[in-house]
């Protein structure tokens, strides 16, 4: 799908001379199909923002962290990402169930890179990449319409010192976030979360 450029978005290219940019950067540098450099890149990645549109059209946005690779590519067109346990809020993954636009954003802060995927995201129960991520609530997948680079010059060069101790491994047990045995929260959790369990 091409960018579809606004007249609020073309007014500003025309205010500033950028018009023949956009539309050059449209042509050589937007694409719908994940090429292998891109595949390697989403799938080296161990976090990225996700984007998604309530019933209202309110935007917000979301951090996703997780180990390098848990977020895959599936096919030409198509990546997907487990949905952990989270504060039980579903904003993004309701805005996903309701509308499924959404606007991914990744980013190397020690390489300064990032892409940005636009597409349309659906939410798996039973899925067959469910097994590969323990904790895993379900699988989300999504079609990509557009593919492309960020301009990396404004990336701040960070590195990375440790990965949440949060993230699910097969055989080890997660440990609860302090958050959930506070007293506002203790008695209104799920029934099956790990928080309630004695030792918990």
């Amino acid at each position: 799908m091409p960018v579809d450029f606004s007249p609020a978005s073309r007014a500003l290219q025309d205010r500033f001379d950028t018009r023949q940019l956009a539309d050059r950067l449209v042509d050589v540098k937007v694409h719908a199909e994940f090429t292998p450099e891109d595949r390697a890149f989403i799938e080296s990645r161990d976090m990225f923002f996700l984007a998604t549109v309530d019933h209202a059209g309110q935007p917000t946005c979301a951090y996703k962290g997780g180990d390098p690779g848990f977020v895959t590519a599936t096919g030409p067109r198509e990546i997907a990402f487990p949905n952990y346990d989270g504060n039980g809020m579903y904003l993004s993954m309701g805005n996903v169930a309701d509308r499924g636009a959404v606007g991914l954003l990744f980013i190397d802060f020690e390489g300064q890179r990032r892409m940005r995927v636009d597409g349309v995201a659906r939410i798996a129960f039973e899925d067959p990449l469910l097994p590969a991520f323990p904790e895993a609530q379900f699988i989300v997948r999504v079609e990509a319409l557009r593919i492309y680079p960020n301009c990396p010059r404004y990336i701040h060069k960070y590195q990375l010192i440790e990965r949440s101790r949060f993230v699910p491994h097969a055989n080890v047990r997660t440990p609860v976030p302090g958050w959930k045995q506070t007293e506002w929260a203790r008695d209104v959790l799920s029934a099956t979360d790990p928080a309630r369990l004695p030792d918990g």
